[in-house]
C-alpha cells in the first residue's frame, strides 16, 4: 500500500481550493460541474486531489449558497499514486474547511483489509 494513501485514511483537517478566487459562488460553480480540488492540509506542503463529484453519495441539501452557511458532503473517486480511492469530505462553506479521508476502493481494499486480491483469470 502507497505511504501516502496509507496516511491520508484517516479523518484530518480538508479544505476546499478555488482559483482565481474563493467565493461561496465559485464553489457553488464547482459543485454544479462535479469538479473540486480538496486540499489535505497536514501533509508536507499538502496534497491536493482533483475530485470528480459522485452526485448521488454527495450531500450539498445542508448548505445555503446564497447566505453562505451551512455544510455539504463531497463524496468522489479518483486515483492517488495509482491506488483507486473514494476522497470522503465534510466541509463548511463559510470557512471552506472541514475534515476528510480517503477510502481504499477496489482490489487495494482487500489487500489493506489484510486479504489477498483475488487472482486475474
Amino acid at each position: 500500500m502507497d505511504d501516502l494513501v496509507e496516511r491520508l485514511q484517516s479523518d484530518q483537517p480538508v479544505e476546499v481550493t478555488i482559483r482565481p478566487e474563493r467565493t461561496v459562488e465559485r464553489l457553488k460553480e464547482c459543485l454544479d460541474r462535479a469538479y473540486v480540488h480538496v486540499k489535505f492540509t497536514q501533509t508536507t506542503g499538502g496534497t491536493e486531489l482533483g475530485v470528480r463529484i459522485d452526485p448521488a453519495a454527495s450531500d450539498f441539501t445542508q448548505a445555503d449558497f446564497e447566505r453562505g452557511t451551512g455544510s455539504i458532503r463531497i463524496v468522489g473517486d479518483l486515483k492517488l499514486n495509482y491506488v483507486p480511492v473514494r476522497c470522503l469530505a465534510e466541509i463548511d462553506v463559510a470557512t471552506f474547511q472541514g475534515s476528510g479521508r480517503l477510502d481504499v476502493t477496489g482490489e487495494d481494499a482487500r489487500a489493506s483489509d489484510g486479504q489477498s486480491p483475488e487472482p486475474s483469470a
